[in-house]
């Protein structure tokens, strides 16, 4: 697949994975947070473990590879969809997608402090600042008109959840012979259970029918999670990491545009800024030279 033949995959993996706000917040219309990440992270399942066997593949079943899945799983599946979707009872989706934007640098952050980065160059330190600059700038708590809330928190938390397991993901799973499909499905399974196990914690509610929540969890469950990550790992394999990391850039952007079409969402000129200041952030940690971080993909 050459470059031109991979831009239609870039452009619907950042439209599935920027869109997946905007599913977020229609959904949580009709279900509690809990709820809207059991269905997404069992639909996603189905769609990845179907493909898995589509292509002759077999799940993992050798137990230190389980484990490292259960904790990808947590981190990477279970914890930040479930912190995103608390955070959108309060806050915008398309604000939603600039925290997401921040995860390329929690990553380089959290590799740089558990030693596997030991490469941290002037250009790259200059980035983690700006970029870190820039998320002082969007919440602006030095103003009363800033973003400051729990629910800003949690979201810029599911961001930091994806850098630590970007980390754990490329140190324990980037060699273990099962395909990435395979690998996808076992932890989207796992991460099911998990969801399964918070029920009683906030998934008991009764659920307010309506088509457009039912399409929005079905969407976000089947394209946003299970086709985008399959998708993910195909254009991760024929074209690489750095062609991949363009959808960081990508998805915001995409996420801010569907929330001010379609919700009537406004962003202010300062949370703007400061999503430029941490996609340039962004962009100067990924320059040529950098060493053996893992590429994310933010995943949203």
């Amino acid at each position: 697949m050459g470059d031109r033949k991979s831009l239609p995959w870039l452009a619907a993996l950042a439209l599935m994975w920027g869109s997946s706000f905007l599913w977020i917040k229609l959904a949580l219309t009709a279900f509690t947070p809990v709820q809207v990440v059991l269905i997404r992270t069992a639909l996603g399942a189905l769609v990845l473990v179907a493909l898995c066997y589509a292509q002759r593949d077999k799940l993992p079943s050798h137990p230190r590879v389980l484990r490292h899945l259960l904790v990808a799983a947590l981190f990477h599946n279970a914890l930040p969809f479930l912190l995103f979707a608390i955070g959108e009872q309060t806050v915008d989706s398309g604000f939603t997608g600039v925290l997401n934007a921040t995860t390329p640098l929690w990553t380089l952050l959290i590799a740089v402090l558990a030693g596997t980065e030991r490469k941290l160059t002037r250009q790259r330190i200059a980035g983690l600042a700006g970029g870190f600059a820039g998320v002082l700038l969007i919440f602006a708590p030095w103003q009363a008109s800033g973003v400051l809330s729990w629910g800003a928190l949690a979201c810029l938390a599911a961001a930091a959840s994806y850098g630590f397991v970007n980390v754990y993901e490329g140190k324990y799973l980037s060699a273990t012979g099962s395909s990435p499909v395979a690998l996808a499905g076992a932890q989207m399974t796992a991460a099911s259970g998990f969801a399964l196990l918070s029920m009683p914690a906030g998934g008991l509610e009764p659920v307010r029918f309506g088509v457009v929540p039912m399409v929005a969890v079905l969407v976000l469950g089947v394209f946003s999670t299970g086709v985008a990550f399959a998708v993910n790992y195909r254009l991760l394999t024929a074209e690489g990491p750095l062609a991949v990391s363009t959808v960081s850039y990508l998805m915001p952007v995409v996420s801010v545009l569907l929330g001010v079409l379609f919700l009537g969402e406004t962003i202010g000129l300062r949370v703007l800024a400061g999503m430029v200041v941490v996609l340039g952030g962004v962009a100067l940690t990924r320059l040529r030279g950098r060493a053996k971080t893992p590429e994310p993909a933010a995943a949203a």
